[in-house]
């Protein structure tokens, strides 16, 4: 039967029916360990009872009254959030997409308020992926991203990833801001060195520029920290948030200091449902958990058993894998083989990854994974793997 759905996905035969932390329950029963976590979205694994509870606590009060009022569940998320990080300010939205789209009008917004209109220009990497907005695949840039959708949206320069040469060069008195994921997720999870960031830093420093940070997926403890540029000591002045902020629940938010935000002022942005009462009251209690330095803690210290596992199975496995990389609970298996048929081969095995580019396997899993289920994955990996190796 035809589906009414518009086909944009290539989708899996798959039907869950049900989660319980790092597992999905197909509708015929069969249990998969989820190492995908709706692309980094279920920080805290899915039916999470926490947040469970204070969903239903928030439904039962208060859904949605729209941004022409306060909201006091905004209120305590955006200043939970302005004291833990860097920002001075708040802006929620639905998505990462959402998100790219105000960093950039909050960038460009800014000069023209310090009487500079020329500065819009943003230098971005290749390798990147902001979303699927017109701002954000213009950011972006690849072919993939902007075929069949021009004209698109100008304003952007694009660099090689790794090319400093190229970088310095692009920098030019019509910049407004450079923006870069420090771990690239869609890319192939691959991470900027803690160098690299701390020079980006500098150079916008030195010129005068904005720096803003896409950690739509490198986020939310995912690296094992709150967020992956506190491991070069750095602060960005614009930061793109989603994914794993909302636990599952759609969520996004732009970081801002309070400078870099300060030409955004009544009517210059808005949203209808970002910020409602049901997203930010989970919110809180996902960012409460995974704020907590114990939390990060055991972020750490799965990761480091994964990891160690990990390289174990590509060791064991040298036809099918050629390297483990990433960061945290942000990991890549580079395969010798097309990724998506070693994601087919973890279904039939019932373990669920995610393609990236650069013939990337991504490994997301629920922050709070058990010692036991990282076992469990890795097996059923090894499954997977010893089933290509062997057809």
């Amino acid at each position: 039967m035809t589906s009414s759905v518009l086909p944009t996905y290539n989708r899996a035969p798959l039907h869950f029916v049900k989660g319980e932390g790092a597992w999905l329950i197909e509708e015929d029963g069969r249990r998969f360990l989820d190492l995908g976590s709706g692309i980094a979205v279920n920080a805290l694994g899915h039916a999470n009872p926490e947040l469970v509870q204070v969903l239903t606590d928030q439904a039962s009060k208060l859904w949605h009254v729209s941004n022409l009022y306060e909201i006091p569940q905004q209120e305590a998320l955006a200043t939970k959030l302005t004291d833990v990080t860097f920002a001075d300010r708040v802006f929620f939205t639905n998505s990462g997409t959402e998100a790219c789209e105000l960093a950039v009008k909050m960038a460009r917004k800014y000069w023209y308020e310090k009487g500079q209109p020329e500065k819009v220009e943003i230098v971005t990497f290749s390798g990147s992926f902001h979303g699927r907005s017109t701002a954000a695949i213009a950011a972006a840039g690849s072919e993939k991203m902007v075929k069949g959708f021009g004209p698109i949206l100008g304003g952007f320069v694009h660099v090689a990833w790794g090319d400093h040469e190229g970088l310095h060069n692009a920098v030019n008195d019509t910049t407004a801001a450079i923006l870069i994921e420090p771990v690239q997720g869609e890319g192939g999870i691959r991470p900027l060195p803690d160098q690299c960031l701390q020079g980006l830093r500098k150079l916008c420093d030195e010129k005068g520029i904005l720096l803003i940070l896409d950690e739509v997926q490198c986020g939310m403890g995912r690296t094992g920290r709150l967020f992956a540029h506190e491991w070069a000591g750095i602060t960005p002045d614009i930061m793109m948030v989603a994914k794993g902020i909302g636990g599952g629940f759609p969520l996004g938010a732009v970081l801002a200091t309070e400078a870099a935000s300060s030409g955004m002022v009544p009517g210059t942005h808005g949203s209808t449902y970002g910020g409602n009462p049901l997203g930010c009251a989970v919110g809180k209690a996902v960012v409460d958990r995974i704020a907590d330095p114990a939390f990060l803690d055991g972020v750490r210290a799965r990761a480091r058993t994964l990891r160690q596992k990990l390289e174990g199975l590509v060791a064991a496995h040298p036809d099918t894998f050629e390297e483990v990389r990433g960061m945290g609970l942000m990991i890549g298996l580079k395969t010798k083989i097309a990724p998506a048929d070693f994601v087919q081969a973890g279904y039939n095995a019932e373990v669920i990854t995610v393609p990236a580019a650069d013939n990337i396997v991504r490994l997301l899993p629920p922050l709070n994974i058990t010692e036991d289920e990282i076992a469990e994955a890795v097996t059923r990996l090894d499954r997977a793997a010893t089933a290509l190796e062997t057809r």
